[in-house]
Formats: structure tokens, C-alpha cells, sequence
């Protein structure tokens, strides 16, 4: 990985990095998803496109791109995916990226396009990014164990990961949803599985895509049965094929539940978040469902 405006990024992603820095100019209707890596990307980018695109969904839910096209196809990663794909991708332009606020090119910052972020607990974020990172580890024919993980687990704590700091990154883009909340809307992982109807039908409004009071009743449940995680898990576009040259279509799913680090982390481990979660707390920074981080 490399340093870079006091964030960490993947080397072999780099150029591409400052390539959409340098020359990404951004549209008044453009709508940017941003995140950390493995923390609901796949899932929000699947329910943008749905919210967006759907024109009698109820009528096509089988017919819907969702079902032949990989989420990141039909929502490109800015900085990963080639400037011809950004071309061709119609209005209202659906991005995602990974790139800190601080980062992102003024463009974005000056135009009236929305961005809508998505945190997601540091614990379950590095479970799922370990799981995620370990098939790269098993192509080098070398043997994960305990303490590989516990490595990891230090520098993840530490900041250093893809993208990170995590607190850094996720602090960024909450103040400025406070700063300016019709231009970034700040959402949990945790929340939006808790209350997803309430969660869906605040993330259309804040899109300009606003829910009907019959499509309250009846498309909102459509799309959420669309793109949870399971049916997505089970679509044959995403059990096969390759979109990103790195990594499985498969691999891009995993459990996608809350507080599963349990499972994977002791007691001692977690205490390894003790230090990022007192930087978010002195940040000001709070949340009702952050409260299940406690070990």
C-alpha cells in the first residue's frame, strides 16, 4: 500500500486514484456512493440502482439488470473502472467510490451532485475485509492462521488498511454530512439492516427519487426482496462470472451480518479497537448502533 494525503491505498489501484482526482468532472445529477471496502458497498449500490430504475419493478422484479449484471457493473467504482465505461453510463450517473472526502476532486465538492455514505462497525468491517483479503493470502500458497489475523487485525486498528484510517474516513465524511446534510447523507450498515423500509424510503427522498404513497405500500418491499443480500447471494450473475479482473463475482458476497465478529474475535482482539473508537467519540461522533462495538 501507499501514503497518500494521510490515507493508505492498494499500489495497484494508485493511478487510477489520481487519474480520477485529476480529471473526473462531476454532474449537478450525478449520486456518489461512498464507503470503506466491506462495508456494505455491493448491497447499497444494488438498492441505489433499484431505486432509480424502477419503472414497474413489481411487473419485471425477474426481468430487472439487477438479475444479469453484477451491482458493480451497473454502479462503477470510480478510480478502478476505465474512463470509456464512466462514458457510457447514462443519466442520472450512478458512481461509487472508496476515496476519503478530503480526496475527492472539487468537482464533486462544488457541484449539486448528492454522495451518500455508508459506515459500517470497524469490527464486522475487518472480519469481512480479513475473509475478503484471505483468498489473495491462499493464492500465495501460504497457510492463514491465528496469528496472521492478529497481524492484520493491528495494522487494521492502527489505520492501516485500504482507504484507512477507518475512523479518519468515516469522521470526514460525517462532518460534513452535518456541515451540509442535502449534499451528503450519512447512513449505518447496522440501521439500515434494523430499519431497512424507513432507511429505503429516507435514501430515495434525499435521491429525488421520493416514494409514491402506493409504492410505499408495496415497491419498496419489492426492492428490498430484490436486493437483499440473500437473493443477491443466489442470482447466477453473482455465484459466476468475474466483473473486477482480481476477484470472483462470488467473493463479493459474503454473510453480511451484524455483530459476526463475535464469532472470529476474542475479547483481547476487539480491545484492539479501544483507541479508534475513543478518537470517533472525541470527534463527537455518536450512534446508537455503534453501542454494540462494547466487548
Amino acid at each position: 500500500m501507499l501514503f497518500y494525503q494521510g490515507f493508505w491505498y492498494l499500489s495497484f489501484a494508485f493511478q487510477g486514484i489520481i487519474s480520477f482526482q485529476s480529471h473526473f468532472e462531476a454532474h449537478d445529477t450525478d449520486i456518489l456512493l461512498a464507503s470503506l471496502p466491506k462495508t456494505g458497498t455491493t448491497w447499497l449500490k444494488s438498492l441505489l440502482y433499484a431505486i432509480v430504475n424502477r419503472e414497474n419493478i413489481s411487473k419485471n422484479h425477474s426481468k430487472h439488470p439487477l438479475h444479469t449484471k453484477n451491482p458493480h457493473e451497473l454502479v462503477p467504482q470510480l478510480g478502478l473502472n476505465q474512463p470509456e465505461t464512466i462514458a457510457q453510463v447514462p443519466s442520472p450517473r450512478l458512481f461509487a467510490t472508496h476515496v476519503p472526502y478530503s480526496s475527492l476532486p472539487e468537482s464533486i465538492k462544488t457541484s449539486n451532485c448528492r454522495i451518500v455514505y455508508v459506515c459500517r462497525n470497524p469490527l464486522d468491517t475487518f472480519v469481512s475485509s480479513w475473509h475478503y483479503f484471505l483468498q489473495f493470502e491462499i493464492s500465495k500458497e501460504t497457510k492463514p492462521d491465528k496469528e496472521m489475523m492478529e497481524e492484520y487485525l493491528i495494522k487494521y486498528s492502527k489505520g492501516v488498511s485500504p482507504y484507512g484510517p477507518h475512523d479518519e474516513h468515516v469522521l470526514e465524511y460525517w462532518k460534513e454530512s452535518i456541515q451540509n446534510p442535502t449534499k451528503v447523507l450519512f447512513l449505518e450498515y447496522e440501521g439500515l439492516k434494523k430499519e431497512p423500509k424507513a432507511h429505503l424510503i429516507r435514501l430515495a427522498e434525499f435521491l429525488g427519487f421520493p416514494f409514491s404513497a402506493d409504492e410505499k405500500d408495496n415497491v419498496v418491499d419489492e426492492i428490498l426482496e430484490l436486493c437483499s443480500i440473500k437473493n443477491l447471494k443466489e442470482m447466477e450473475v453473482n455465484k459466476s462470472g468475474q466483473w473486477f479482473p482480481w476477484v470472483e463475482n462470488k467473493y463479493l458476497f459474503r454473510k453480511g451480518e451484524v455483530g459476526d465478529w463475535v464469532n472470529h474475535l476474542t475479547p483481547s482482539m476487539a480491545k484492539q479497537f479501544d483507541q479508534m473508537q475513543e478518537n470517533l467519540k472525541k470527534a463527537g461522533f455518536s450512534s446508537k448502533y455503534y453501542q454494540i462495538l462494547k466487548s
